[in-house]
C-alpha cells in the first residue's frame, strides 16, 4: 500500500477522457453518480488536436455527435480534427463533467475490494474502474528502424503534423492503411512518395461523394452499428479476423493513390546499409520516413489478471467478469464494429454507466437497462 496524503477516495473513476471517456461520463452524470475522468492530456481534446493538421473525420457530422449533443453544422460535412477537439471541449463543458487533466496513470491494481489507482503522487481508490480508450495506445515501429541513416527524417503517424517536419528528397511512408495513404497523397504533393505494405482492401465508392455521404454511408453505420455485433453468428464469426485486420481504405482508393504521384512499393523488410530495404532486395534512396504501422495496446500499467494471450482484455460487452467493478469503453469491436469509433462509443458507455449503477444498486426508479 502507497502511503500518499493526497489519497482520495471517489466511487468511480473513469481513465481517459476522449471521446469514450466523455460518454461514460454523461450516462454517469445522467445516472447521478459520482465519478471523476482523469486523462493524461492538457486539455480536452488533446487527443485530436495532436494529429496531423489535414486530418478529417470518416464519417459526416451528422453521426459523430456524442449522447445528448449533436455536432454543430451541416450535417452532411466530415469534420476537421480540430473541429472534433473543439467539440469535446464544449461536450464536457455543456454537461459540466468533472475531468481532470494532466493526470496521467501509471498504475492500477485492487487491494481488498477497491481499486487503487496511481497518478504521479497521488493515489485514488474507487469502487469501480472505467477504462475509457482505445487498443492503440503506444506508437508501434520495428526494431530495424535504428538502423537507419541518422541523417533520415523518421516520423510516426502519431508524431507527424504537416510537410514542414520532412526534409527534401524522397518519402517511405511505410504502412498502407488509412493513415498511410492520406498522409502519403499529402507529401506526393512536393516529396517524390514511396508507400510501402499490402494493401488492406478499400471501400467501393467515393466517401465524400454525393451518393456516399447521403445513402451509402448509412448502409455501411447500419452494417457496422447493428449487423457485425457479438450479438449476431455473422458478427461473432468475423470478430477474430476484424480485431487483427487492418481496417479497408475509406476516403482514398487505390487508383487515387497512383493517380497523386505515390508510387506502390513491397512492404519494407529492413534496413541496408542505412536505407529501407524492401521485400524485393531492393533499397530506396530516401530523406524521410514516416511510419503508419500501428500502435501497441499500452495496457501494461493494468496489474489485473483479466488479459487473454493475445493481450486483448477479458470482457462481455465491457464488463469484465473475472473482476467486478472493472469495465472498459472505447475497445476495438468491444461489442459492434463501430465500438472504437464515434458512432458506436456512445451506446457502449450507456451500457457500462447501467452496469455501474446496478452495481451499486443507485438505479434511478424508472430508468430500465435495455
Amino acid at each position: 500500500m502507497i502511503d500518499c496524503p493526497e489519497s482520495t477516495t471517489v466511487q468511480t473513476i473513469v481513465i481517459g477522457g476522449g471521446q469514450a471517456g466523455l460518454s461514460v461520463g454523461f450516462h454517469l452524470a445522467k445516472l447521478g453518480l459520482p465519478f471523476q475522468i482523469l486523462d493524461a492530456n492538457e486539455r480536452v481534446g488533446d487527443a485530436w488536436r495532436k494529429r496531423w493538421d489535414s486530418l478529417r473525420v470518416f464519417h459526416p457530422a451528422r453521426y459523430v455527435g456524442l449522447p445528448g449533443m449533436r455536432f454543430p453544422g451541416r450535417g452532411d460535412a466530415f469534420p476537421t480534427k480540430d473541429q472534433m477537439a473543439d467539440y469535446l471541449v464544449e461536450y464536457a463543458r455543456r454537461f459540466r463533467l468533472p475531468v481532470r487533466n494532466g493526470i496521467k496513470v501509471n498504475r492500477l491494481w485492487k487491494e481488498a475490494d477497491q481499486f487503487v489507482i496511481a497518478a504521479g503522487d497521488q493515489v485514488i481508490r474507487s469502487e469501480n474502474v472505467v477504462v475509457a480508450m482505445a487498443n492503440y495506445q503506444q506508437p508501434r515501429v520495428p526494431a530495424f528502424a535504428a538502423e537507419l541513416d541518422p541523417a533520415i527524417v523518421q516520423l510516426h503517424s502519431h508524431e507527424y503534423r504537416n510537410l514542414s517536419q520532412l526534409r527534401e528528397g524522397g518519402v517511405l511512408v511505410v504502412g498502407a492503411g488509412n493513415s498511410g495513404a492520406e498522409i502519403a497523397i499529402e507529401a506526393a504533393r512536393s516529396h517524390p512518395t514511396w508507400i510501402s505494405g499490402q494493401e488492406s482492401g478499400h471501400i467501393p465508392w467515393q466517401n465524400d461523394g454525393f451518393i456516399g455521404r447521403f445513402f451509402l454511408v448509412r448502409l455501411l453505420r447500419f452494417f457496422y452499428h447493428h449487423i457485425l455485433t457479438v450479438k449476431t453468428p455473422l458478427g461473432r464469426k468475423l470478430r477474430p479476423k476484424l480485431i487483427a485486420a487492418t481496417a479497408p481504405l475509406i476516403r482514398v482508393k487505390p487508383e487515387g493513390l497512383t493517380g497523386c504521384g505515390v508510387t506502390r512499393v513491397p512492404r519494407m523488410a529492413g534496413v541496408r546499409t542505412g536505407l529501407p530495404l524492401l521485400a524485393d532486395g531492393s533499397t530506396l534512396d530516401v530523406k524521410n520516413v514516416i511510419w503508419c504501422t500501428g500502435y501497441h495496446r499500452g495496457f501494461g500499467w493494468i496489474e489485473l489478471p483479466i488479459f487473454q494471450e493475445n493481450g486483448e482484455p477479458e470482457h462481455e460487452e465491457g464488463t469484465v467478469r473475472s473482476v467486478p467493478g472493472m469495465y472498459f469503453v472505447g475497445l476495438h469491436f468491444l461489442y459492434s464494429m463501430t465500438s472504437a469509433s464515434l458512432v458506436g462509443v456512445g451506446r457502449d458507455a450507456e451500457r457500462v454507466a447501467k452496469a455501474i449503477a446496478s452495481r451499486a444498486r443507485i438505479l434511478k426508479p424508472g430508468l430500465t437497462q435495455r
